[in-house]
């Protein structure tokens, strides 16, 4: 087995794989909100002790949104080390949400203490820092690490969109988070866009006035 190659039958986890390999410390990377029409793309990452286990991490969208607190709270206090990234509606449109993502999962993985020695990324694109890595397709579902990030971003995200929805209410972002519901698209198409409204998306862009 070629060595930083997490991918093999006769281990449990890419984590565990890798920590044979003589990496210590791992980090798992993933993000929230790429789809919305609304609001920041977060990306965290989360180190997780080798033997480390959290009861009930796993892919964040499996999960209900109680479910993702409690183990927010479960994450944050167990993990040796995690780290958050935002980036806001400005940056998407400058640079497109593919770009503002890789930027944010950075940010977040600069935050970790110790600078992790492996990332493992959920999906398909590296993230340009100097830190060996792997991308995987629905890692969320394959490593705890992964998972424990997805579930940290997903829940810095919706907290952030409650906090939109007091300052503009007539869109209801407590409900949708700014995803491209029905709801949200008539409410758009009724009052326009607002600050965190992506304006070079499609369902906002036709909406701009003025």
């Amino acid at each position: 087995m070629k060595k930083g190659d997490p991918a093999t039958p006769d281990q449990d986890s890419p984590e565990e794989f890798l920590s044979t390999q003589n990496y210590r410390w791992i980090a798992g990377v993933d993000e929230a909100g790429r789809g919305p029409l609304a609001g920041p793309v977060v990306a965290a990452a989360v180190i997780i002790r080798t033997g480390e286990e959290i009861p009930g991490v796993r892919d964040s969208k499996r999960l209900t949104p109680g479910q993702r607190e409690q183990l927010y709270q479960a994450i944050t206090s167990r993990a040796l080390s995690w780290g958050v990234g935002i980036v806001g509606p400005r940056d998407i449109e400058r640079h497109n949400i593919l770009q503002a993502t890789i930027k944010a999962m950075k940010e977040a993985v600069l935050c970790l203490d110790p600078l992790p020695d492996f990332l493992l990324i959920d999906g398909i694109s590296p993230i340009p820092i100097d830190i060996p890595q792997r991308s995987l397709k629905k890692g969320d579902d394959l490593c705890p690490s992964i998972s424990a990030a997805s579930i940290l971003a997903k829940v810095t995200r919706d907290r952030l969109m409650l906090e939109y929805h007091r300052i503009y209410p007539q869109y209801n972002f407590a409900c949708h988070k700014g995803y491209p519901t029905r709801e949200h698209r008539e409410v758009i198409r009724k009052y326009g866009c607002c600050e965190i409204h992506r304006r070079t998306f499609k369902g906002v862009k036709e909406y701009i006035r003025g």
